[in-house]
């Protein structure tokens, strides 16, 4: 999975973890949270999805990465909210198979799903929430998941 920086381009998970650590060193006292979503978005040739990764000093900015990956066009709204939570939740395991967010920095974490109570996705908020609680983290829906339906979305067009 290839990740970028807004700003500077093409970036490694690695170097993505040093950035996170020296931001978090520059204000020990602030109040941080990582937050990861995905939105993705459907044309006739393929489905684009974007993840973000955001680490967010609370009142005090963040800092943002995201990845895209390309498949066939999926036109299964059903199907595409759940590879959408299904590529946060695989970058949060990769982020702890690289021994992040373990005994040395415990952070806050939130999955920002692109449902909300409003149109076709409404069904869908149950079985994607109750997914990603299950497996240990905070879901947040619209509006509520700027990760997903802001950050990412805003790289999918």
């Amino acid at each position: 999975m290839q990740f970028y920086h807004p700003r500077t381009g093409r970036i490694s998970l690695d170097q993505i973890i040093s950035d996170i650590y020296a931001f978090i060193e520059q204000d020990r006292n602030a109040v941080y949270k990582m937050v990861i979503g995905t939105d993705s978005q459907t044309n006739h040739k393929e489905t684009l999805f974007v993840t973000a990764i955001i680490l967010h000093r609370v009142g005090k900015g963040a800092l943002f990465y995201y990845s895209k990956k390309r498949s066939r066009p999926l036109l299964d709204l059903r199907f595409r909210i759940y590879k959408e939570t299904e590529y946060s939740l695989d970058l949060m395991e990769r982020l702890k198979e690289k021994g992040f967010l373990g005994a040395s920095l415990e952070l806050p974490v939130e999955v920002h799903l692109d449902v909300g109570r409003q149109g076709e996705t409404r069904k869908l908020i149950q079985e994607v929430v109750g997914w990603v609680t299950a497996v240990g983290y905070t879901a947040k829906i619209k509006p509520d998941a700027y990760a997903a339906s802001s950050v990412a979305d805003r790289f999918t067009k």
